[in-house]
């Protein structure tokens, strides 16, 4: 005799469905075959659990088991007792135990628990004892939960693309690729790297939850990436070639004498998946002024005030 499934998956008759399926997912991580491999005890344990999941997470045969109308196995307690002997249904059929039931309730049994004819065939559509008895009752396929997974990775990963080994809540070890340009926020769908299906089901798939952390230096503009690019205050005076890093490799640049910082070029086809990069150059003083340079500027010329050109 089947065992209680509440029992089986140790929560209350008034849990919900939510609670219901976070109990079936604990037992099932552990005591999936896949983590036991060769304990008949767990594969025979998890059979158990799965069988009394699939009965709680369908709402009509848990009302029905709830009622007693089917036992834990599925199986049908005997609705129709007090029916009537032979004969008490016009067309019925006759079951091997003696019980008719009338034709036009054998689909919705069918629909209700998943069965074909109640374990077995009906008798062929003739009156009398050609039927088959009740019989337990097969579970429908029923695909596994997806699992939700968060992961951070640096701008400069999502820009480039880059693979991480991440470990799922199902104890699973995956090595996913995140695609070059990706944006903080997207989600990475992995099909079939979820739960496992029950009864044969297919298994559920994992979602990864991109996070982008927060650049100095690099910010996404709609589908632009913009770079600031330090240079040297000789390199904007005496302009000069500099060497500019970029996603798809090295550029090489030439600055005019005089080049002002916040001045933007656009590199073509130097973004992710070859979209144009936007480089803003920004001058950048050592951290350290040496006195030869500070003896340089206190011997320049006086200049306008470039503050006069705000208009405020």
């Amino acid at each position: 005799m089947a065992k209680d499934p509440y029992k089986l998956l140790g929560v209350k008759k008034t849990a919900s469905d939510k609670e219901i399926k976070s109990a079936y997912r604990k037992l099932a991580k552990k005591w999936h075959p896949d983590k036991n491999p060769g304990d008949k005890k767990a594969a025979e344990k998890f059979k158990e659990m799965s069988a009394a999941y699939t009965l709680l997470s369908d709402k009509e045969l848990r009302r029905r088991y709830d009622s007693g109308e089917v036992d834990a196995s599925g199986q049908q307690q005997n609705p129709f007792a007090g029916a009537g002997g032979a004969g008490g249904y016009g067309g019925a059929y006759r079951t091997s135990a003696g019980t008719e039931i009338d034709p036009d309730l054998s689909d919705l049994f069918s629909s209700l628990f998943g069965m074909r004819g109640f374990g077995g065939q009906m008798g062929g559509g003739h009156m009398g004892g050609g039927a088959q008895p009740f019989g337990r009752a097969q579970m429908p396929r029923q695909k596994g939960a997806d699992v939700q997974y968060a992961l951070t990775i640096s701008l400069p990963e999502a820009v480039k693309g880059v693979v991480k080994q991440v470990r799922l809540a199902n104890g699973r070890s995956l090595k996913i690729r995140i695609p070059e340009g990706t944006k903080d926020g997207a989600t990475l769908r992995l099909k079939g790297k979820g739960e496992p299906g029950l009864n044969g089901g297919p298994s559920g798939d994992a979602r990864i939850k991109i996070s982008v952390k927060p650049h100095k230096s690099m910010r996404w503009d709609g589908k632009t990436l913009r770079m600031d690019v330090p240079i040297t205050l000789k390199e904007a005076v005496l302009g000069g070639k500099i060497k500019v890093p970029t996603p798809k490799g090295p550029v090489n640049l030439t600055l005019k004498p005089g080049t002002n910082s916040g001045k933007t070029l656009r590199l073509k086809g130097k973004g992710p998946k070859g979209s144009d990069l936007l480089v803003r150059l920004m001058i950048e003083l050592p951290e350290k002024l040496g006195e030869d340079l500070k003896d340089c500027v206190k011997q320049w010329s006086d200049e306008p005030d470039p503050r006069e050109k705000i208009p405020f």
